[in-house]
Order: structure tokens, then sequence, then C-alpha cells
């Protein structure tokens, strides 16, 4: 199959490219490093042309509010186009745990509109929601959030996961049928925000300290939705095993 992976240069996106090709099938990324830009259309109908399959991966260049949400629903709308075009069968998008409950933030609500988005297209779809903490993320987290020596950090409860988990269920729904409907993944584990901070600091000290304070940084103040429920696949990567490989 040919498969086009928009924000396929990305950390999900390359690996569900490697993923990809390594079960045989042409997987080609598509962003804006390599000329396609599905904000102003430059290069998609080419990209797309004989793709059975489209991946969307992509991420917003902000979280700003009116940002996120003009990226992701004209995205979608000039990938749809493309798409019904060249007759593609399947399109799969990738989403976020929560993200239909968390009413009032600007970045979710964004996410669901690129999910409703796919829902209306007419294009066979499949919904992929994962964390939106990846393992890979808990840094950066961190380090925005870290003023001297204190780390300041809300006991937000959140079920992160490795970005290669997130990449194998992706490229799972990719190689399968449209489900049209919507499978949520999550790490095997619920943790504290501030207590991953804990635990991120044990296994590579830096002389900081974590600071519990709800006010502070992108989870402060999310509802306690984010962890999943009955319906979610939980992956096997645990934070603690992926920190000594990592």
């Amino acid at each position: 199959m040919r498969i086009v992976v928009v924000g396929g240069t990305e950390l999900v996106g390359s690996q569900v490219v490697a993923l990809l090709r390594a079960a045989g099938h042409e997987a080609v990324p598509a962003d804006p490093s390599t000329g396609v830009d599905t904000l102003t259309g430059e290069g998609v109908a080419e990209a797309v042309d004989g793709a059975d399959v489209v991946v969307d991966v992509s991420r917003a260049p902000s979280f700003e509010a009116r940002r996120a949400l003009d990226y992701f629903t004209r995205s979608a709308r000039t990938l749809f186009a493309a798409e019904k075009e060249a007759g593609v069968r399947h399109h799969v998008a990738l989403s976020i745990v929560g993200v239909d409950r968390v009413p009032g933030n600007g970045y979710y609500e964004a996410k669901a509109a690129q999910e409703k988005a796919v829902r209306d297209s007419g294009v066979p779809y499949s919904l992929v929601r994962a964390p939106q903490l990846l393992f890979e993320f808990v840094a950066p987290v961190m380090d925005l959030s870290t003023e001297g020596t204190h780390v300041r950090l809300p006991s937000t409860r959140l079920r992160p996961i490795a970005s290669a988990d997130v990449a194998a269920a992706v490229a799972e729904a990719a190689l399968g049928e449209p489900s049209n409907g919507i499978r949520t993944i999550a790490g095997p584990e619920v943790y504290r925000l501030d207590r991953l901070g804990e635990l991120t600091l044990a296994a590579k000290p830096d002389g900081r300290t974590v600071v519990t304070d709800e006010t502070a940084g992108l989870f402060a103040g999310l509802p306690d939705v984010l962890t999943g429920d009955d319906t979610t696949h939980f992956a096997t990567t645990r934070y603690e095993q992926w920190l000594k490989q990592s």
C-alpha cells in the first residue's frame, strides 16, 4: 500500500513511517520540510495522488486556541478535498484522550473540531486517541515550569505514554480497515504530574526539586478525565523503564 503520513518527519510520525516501511509498504512523509503544506495546499494533491491511506499525526504550530483551531480545521479541509479527488480509501488521525471532555480549553476544542471534520468528511476513517503527554515531553514540560532550582508542577492526574507505543497503534490502524470510530490508548499507569517530575529528577538529578503548584503550566486546572476509561487499551512500556533506557 501507499500510505502518506502527514507530520511524518516529527516524533511520532517518523516512527510510523519506519514501522510501515518495515512492514513492506510505501510510506511517504508529508509536511513542509518535504514540500507539503496542508495550510496553503502546496504539494498536497501531488502527495496524496495514488495513496491508499492518509495518516495525519501533525501538530499545530501553537497551543494558542485560535491558531490551533485554524490549523486543524483548515488542514482537514485541504486534506479531505485532495483525498476525495485521489480516491483515498482510509484516513487515520491521531487525537487526544479526553479531548471532548475539557470544555474551555482552546487546544482541546481545536482537536475536537478536527475530529468532527474527520467524521463529517465522507472519507472512511479511524481515530486514535492517545495522551497528550508523551514520555519524551515530560522533561520539556518540566523545563518550561522551572524557576531557579524549583520545578513547579500541578498534581493533575495523567496516563503518559511512550511515543513508540503511540506510533505502533497508529501504524496498526493504518494497516487495518477503517473503523469509523475511536480507539483510545494510554500508558499502563496513572501518575500525578508532580510525581512524574520527582521520578524524573530521581533518575537524572540536576539540582532541581519539584514544588507542587496547581496553577503552573499547560496541564494546570485540567479536569480528571485524561486517564482513559473502560474502553482504553493500555500500552506496556512503563515510565521508569523508559527513563532507564533513554
